[in-house]
């Protein structure tokens, strides 16, 4: 089939298309050249005159399968029986507001225009969980990143002195067994110290039983994932989320990990002073003049958004410290197979809270500041920002001054006054979100054919009224495709298709790595290894979902 755009104002990044008036065309799922179709009548036609065309979304960090994930769910049923989502049409009923569940997760996403999001925190001995979660989100393409760094098995490596060969051996097996397109690092090392009883773990302190530091386990696994050639760097939750000076943890992050490529994710949390009276500050100027100077670090930001949501996290050291603060007053705290942790602590982040106030101040000031739009990615940390729902405010925050500073004098007057948020005079452009959401999430993530519109693209378009309230525009697309498929019009879900897995698979040495992890599962694990593998057939067989590998650099 044969599907033309007409006369759409298109953004298209990748290919420093910036505004310009042409027609899109979509031939069997993916995007063709009108080179390739001269005389060819198309069999069905959008007049997008005066509409926007972009890419479909992508939300390179969204916590939407997994154990936390679950557990948020089941903590917080208050949260559903206020968010009902009946069935309607073609949409099954679901329900919730911070955790909504799968099915009405998927709706959500592609009515504003979003067609894949990447979960970002997969325990791999509890991945196969977390697929068949992600497999229940229609309309979306999925992913997930594989978390290491306070595994056992990678902390006894470090401990003993292992040669870096053998380390990328396992990190190339964990991505392969756990079917996953990138290594996530949460608190390094800081989540298994905290069983040991440890209640801080900075950069440069010694892990009290590995004797290891969160410095070298950051530094290995970066290196690890360089030399595999996985496309997305080591995506990193740092040390001290949430401490007041963990800005200098965080510069000591940038610097220590000596020019190999690093995502640091939600870096809001991870950009706090200790100047003033209260000893909180912003200290997003200084974090953003380091990205702006070390062109190997990325990071997306995590933004707050006032409101009632849940914290869901893996590091559990960290949640454990602020579970005093849940809202309402219940919170878990769990060990996950010795392997990881898990802290879900609800909260509601309020615009008269100073904390609060100031931290929403942090998240729009490293926005602004950071000069480079491929560089710094919009989201929330859904949900523990705020939910992903609450994006299209986002984009009118970062693209509005006017309303900005508006926003800024309804807050907290004291966290008001201490930023600097109100001296920026900076507005997103169109093309910078496109940016942002779209061709710099799918080439930090080597999604080579998502994200623009370049021949052989897939056919996921997101098509939009142009509108002052940049709010209201990025709510309610007039038209989503994905692969081709027309499933939104007027921002409702017209027909329900299922997206496919993305992941890579690196080159690495087989037998040696297996046979040090067959012994180990033997001898401390719960389930055998075979059954911690992940086959292709486990994903595919349910008709719905389908692997992408996207290659790693010096693979064919």
């Amino acid at each position: 089939m044969l599907i033309k755009l007409t006369g759409g104002t298109v953004y298209d990044p990748a290919h420093n298309i910036d505004g310009q008036v042409l027609d899109i065309y979509i031939r069997d799922g993916r995007i063709v050249p009108h080179s390739d179709i001269q005389g060819m009548a198309p069999d069905q036609e959008y007049d997008c005159r005066g509409k926007v065309i972009m890419a479909g979304a992508i939300d390179m960090h969204t916590h939407i399968g997994g154990g936390k994930v679950t557990i948020a769910r089941n903590l917080l049923p208050e949260d559903h029986r206020a968010d009902p989502s009946p069935r309607s049409g073609l949409k099954r009923a679901g329900c919730g507001h911070a955790t909504p569940s799968t099915l009405t997760t998927g709706y959500r996403y592609a009515e504003m225009g979003y067609t894949a999001g990447f979960e970002p925190a997969v325990l791999p001995i509890n991945a196969r969980q977390a697929h068949m979660e992600m497999a229940d989100v229609p309309l979306m393409d999925v992913g997930g990143y594989a978390m290491l760094g306070s595994d056992d098995f990678y902390l006894r490596l470090l401990s003993s002195g292992a040669d870096q060969q053998v380390i990328n051996d396992y990190v190339a097996w964990t991505l392969h067994s756990s079917q996953c397109i990138g290594i996530k690092v949460v608190n390094p090392g800081g989540i298994s110290a905290f069983k040991f009883n440890q209640r801080k773990l900075d950069l440069d302190d010694q892990h009290s039983y590995y004797g290891v530091t969160p410095r070298q386990v950051l530094q290995k696994l970066a290196r690890a994932v360089h030399e595999l050639g996985v496309p997305h760097p080591l995506h990193v939750h740092g040390c001290n989320l949430g401490v007041p000076g963990n800005l200098e943890t965080t510069l000591n992050t940038i610097t220590g990990i000596e020019g190999l490529p690093m995502h640091l994710t939600h870096i809001q949390f991870h950009s706090y002073g200790t100047e003033g009276d209260r000893k909180f500050s912003s200290g997003a100027a200084q974090i953003a003049e380091a990205i702006n100077k070390n062109r190997n670090i990325t990071a997306d930001v995590g933004q707050i958004l006032f409101g009632q949501t849940v914290t869901a996290s893996g590091d559990s050291m960290r949640q454990f410290v602020n579970s005093h603060h849940a809202h309402p007053n219940k919170w878990v705290c769990m060990d996950i197979e010795c392997d990881a942790g898990c802290g879900v602590v609800p909260f509601k982040y309020r615009d008269q809270n100073f904390v609060n106030a100031l931290q929403w101040c942090i998240g729009l000031e490293i926005f602004l500041l950071v000069d480079d739009p491929w560089r710094i990615f919009l989201t929330t940390d859904h949900p523990n920002g705020a939910p992903f729902t609450t994006y299209p405010h986002l984009i009118r925050l970062l693209m509005d001054k006017s309303f900005r500073n508006d926003m800024l004098s309804t807050i907290n007057a004291d966290a008001a006054a201490l930023s600097t948020l109100g001296s920026i005079d900076r507005e997103y452009s169109l093309y910078e979100i496109a940016i942002m959401t779209r061709a710099g999430a799918a080439r930090l993530l080597g999604l080579s054919d998502r994200g623009h519109f370049g021949a052989g693209a897939a056919g996921d378009v997101t098509v939009y009224t142009e509108q002052e309230d940049k709010e209201a525009m990025f709510t309610k697309p007039d038209y989503v495709f994905k692969d081709g498929e027309l499933v939104v019009r007027n921002g409702e879900v017209v027909k329900v298709v299922w997206g496919n897995v993305h992941t890579v698979k690196p080159e690495f040495e087989r037998a040696g790595i297996e046979g040090r992890l067959r012994d180990y599962f033997d001898r401390y694990h719960t389930m055998k290894m075979d059954n911690f593998i992940i086959r292709d057939w486990e994903i595919e067989n349910d008709g719905r979902s389908k692997i992408l590998v996207h290659p790693c650099q010096g693979q064919a």
